[in-house]
């Protein structure tokens, strides 16, 4: 299927893995990319797209492009993503959502500006995820979860139904939430582990939370 691009000029802000996965998307799309932001001064392109600048050239670059898309991972913290989608804002870009054709999203569910859907993820019915976030590869977002504004959902995460994740919280692969537990707000959840009773806002959580 070939998707109408609403907007004249695109740049990806970020160049490293994130940004070659994402492009993989948009490839399937039929979604063309016409520059990448990269600080790297020494990098030319990425899978062929050319970089047009650095994160100080922003601004300017509005001129000639209408949307942009936050393509910087997110592990350790949110704060390059969070910081970057707020100048994207606040220069007038567009902020797509991007959703994966190999990914399910239900008519039900709410995704908000700015968010990546990966490859083989769901979404289901009355899900909530907000701006900014990564949804990543296999992530099962499960009926009611409510997801906060930048948030990374990593390869293979499970979040049961009525989950709630506050703001720019990250949860490693393959993590496992139970049905109806709070996370709060900038939470670092560690890869494979599983959340049975609620998070406070801040912690850091590896392996089995009782």
């Amino acid at each position: 299927m070939k998707y109408l691009q609403p907007y004249h000029g695109l740049l990806l802000i970020g160049g490293g893995g994130h940004c070659r996965a994402v492009l993989d998307i948009l490839s399937m799309l039929a979604l063309n990319v016409d520059g990448i932001v990269d600080n790297d001064t020494d990098l030319h392109d990425v899978l062929g797209i050319p970089v047009v600048g650095t994160d100080n050239d922003i601004p300017n670059l509005r001129k000639k492009y209408d949307a942009a898309l936050v393509t910087i991972g997110q592990i350790k913290n949110p704060n390059s993503r969070r910081n970057i989608y707020r100048l994207l804002k606040n220069s007038d870009y567009i902020l797509p959502t991007i959703i994966s054709p190999l990914a399910h999203v239900s008519h039900y569910a709410i995704v908000d500006s700015g968010t990546v859907v990966m490859h083989m993820a769901l979404i289901n019915s009355k899900a909530c995820v907000g701006k900014n976030c990564i949804i990543n590869s296999r992530a099962i977002i499960e009926h009611d979860v409510i997801v906060g504004n930048h948030c990374h959902i990593s390869t293979g995460t499970i979040l049961n139904g009525g989950v709630h994740v506050g703001d720019s919280t990250f949860i490693g692969s393959g993590a496992i939430v139970r049905e109806g537990v709070s996370i709060g707000k900038e939470c670092i959840i560690g890869m494979g582990t599983i959340i049975k009773h609620d998070v406070s806002d801040g912690c850091m959580i590896v392996g089995y939370h009782e």
